[in-house]
């Protein structure tokens, strides 16, 4: 279906929605000249329609079969912390396989407000950060932005002080920064949290932060990242404990260390860095998004279609992969490409845990799977106490899940109906998508403000592979 077509069709379900029946030929004739006319008479309607569509949002037709090849961007989650160590050095750093997303575009935002020279061209970005001016980040941009905080360790760890207001992002739970102040405290670090800002600086004589031995109660990844970058300009040698293991963290010390760190054992429980005096500049490739290539995997499982990923780390998705094997899905993992081949989806039990577990940003798609699927299944969240938000929307969807806590339990229904929908964080968000993908009828989806943060042409993607899905409001595709 053309995109033509498709605004035909969507405007026509609009004009359904304000007769309340499909419109009648008749109908269809007195709009279009009165459109033409420039008649009062349909103001009333075009006005009721604008209100209906003003709102960004995506109208997706269902049970649309998918196939073809999709192409994986950069991980949001390691762009964004790479762009910050790119703080860490006066020389230029330049990034390749950078996403186009609201939040890349925030932390630029963030970043140059600090006096950091940036060049974007394509998915590479080039980081200049020669004369930083400030290092008091303005609220208005970091509010937004969770990631915002890892500007705190590179710039004390560089120029000694930083002060940062208490960042925002998805409202999916605490996650307090607690462990990353922890962290700085250790290395000797003053840092003071008082009317939502965190301020930080080096005192006494010493101009350096100072090797430590720093022991993490949870193994977060902000944390591990903050105090990684913190300790690689730090005097002596720092040890971080109960680290986190992602691949995003592992992406880090492999950038840190093309630029002069010395960084060993990342992608285990515990790192040791090793202090040097500088860092130099370099050229770095962000990892696939591995959570991006999952969503698309789960998209095919849910539409019972074949599609291929490409590119992906394997190593990176194997808990996912795992669990589309044991819900009957067919997996096959070709160099750097993962071709999925969907059976009859059946229930099966999942908790999120820490990498290498099963992660938590694809708990919320993989349930509008488990939506359909044959039996009973029981997911569980583990990582964050405020990630069941896309509960109540399947719901509308004809989903049969209850809650307990933060255990869901699912029994697979026949079919979903389409629905007004909204996601109320990124990955809930994802979710409506995939649940429409399925349902029967046309789902609108709202809450693409969140959408946005984390997947790049998320319904360019999937209109190549097939789908029938329309954007309507801001970065209209018509």
């Amino acid at each position: 279906m053309t995109i033509r077509q498709l605004k035909t069709y969507f405007f026509t379900n609009a004009i359904r929605n304000h007769f309340g029946s499909r419109p009648s030929r008749r109908h269809q004739l007195q709009l279009s000249i009165w459109l033409t006319n420039g008649n009062q008479q349909a103001m009333p309607i075009v006005a009721s329609i604008s209100k209906e569509i003003s709102q960004p949002h995506l109208l997706i037709k269902g049970t649309s079969c998918l196939s073809g090849q999709v192409e994986i961007s950069g991980a949001k989650n390691s762009a964004l912390v790479l762009m910050t160590a790119g703080l860490l050095t006066d020389e230029r750093i330049k990034l390749g396989n950078v996403p186009d997303l609201t939040d890349v575009t925030g932390m630029a935002n963030i970043l140059t407000s600090m006096g950091v020279k940036l060049q974007r061209d394509s998915d590479s970005l080039e980081i200049q950060a020669n004369e930083i001016s400030h290092v008091e980040l303005p609220y208005e941009l970091v509010h937004g932005l969770r990631a915002s905080f890892f500007c705190i360790g590179p710039l004390l760890a560089r120029l000694g002080k930083a002060k940062i207001p208490l960042p925002g992002g998805c409202r999916i739970g605490a996650r307090p920064v607690v462990e990353h102040i922890k962290g700085l405290t250790s290395l000797g670090a003053l840092v003071n949290v008082s009317h939502g800002e965190v301020t930080a600086s080096i005192t006494g004589t010493r101009k350096k932060l100072q090797g430590a031995d720093v022991i993490l109660d949870c193994p977060s990844v902000g944390a591990t990242e903050t105090i990684l970058m913190a300790s690689v300009l730090a005097e002596g040698k720092t040890t971080i404990e109960n680290a986190a293991q992602e691949p995003e963290v592992q992406d880090l010390a492999k950038m840190l260390n093309l630029m002069g760190a010395k960084v060993h054992g990342a992608g285990g429980p515990k790192i040791t860095i090793e202090g040097v005096e500088h860092l130099k500049g370099c050229e770095y490739s962000v990892i696939p998004d591995r959570i991006e290539a999952g969503t698309f995997l789960i998209a095919a499982a849910i539409t019972g279609s074949s599609i291929k990923v490409s590119p992906v780390i394997p190593e990176h998705l194997s808990a996912v992969l795992q669990k589309l094997r044991d819900c009957g899905c067919d997996i096959e993992i070709i160099n750097n490409s993962v071709k999925i081949t969907p059976g009859e989806i059946r229930g099966v039990d999942i908790t999120t845990q820490p990498f290498p577990g099963f992660p938590t940003d694809l708990q919320a798609p993989f349930m509008a799977l488990l939506s359909t699927a044959r039996g009973t299944s029981v997911v569980t969240e583990k990582i964050y106490e405020n990630r069941m938000q896309h509960v109540s929307e399947l719901q509308r969807m004809g989903a049969a899940i209850r809650v307990q806590s933060n255990t869901a339990i699912i029994e697979g229904v026949a079919e979903l109906s389409a629905a007004p929908v909204t996601g109320g964080d990124l990955r809930s968000t994802a979710a409506m998508v995939l649940a429409s993908l399925a349902a029967r009828g046309t789902s609108k989806v709202e809450g693409l403000h969140h959408l946005d943060r984390g997947y790049s042409a998320l319904e360019a993607k999937l209109n190549n592979l097939g789908a029938q899905i329309l954007r309507i409001g801001s970065q209209d595709n018509y």
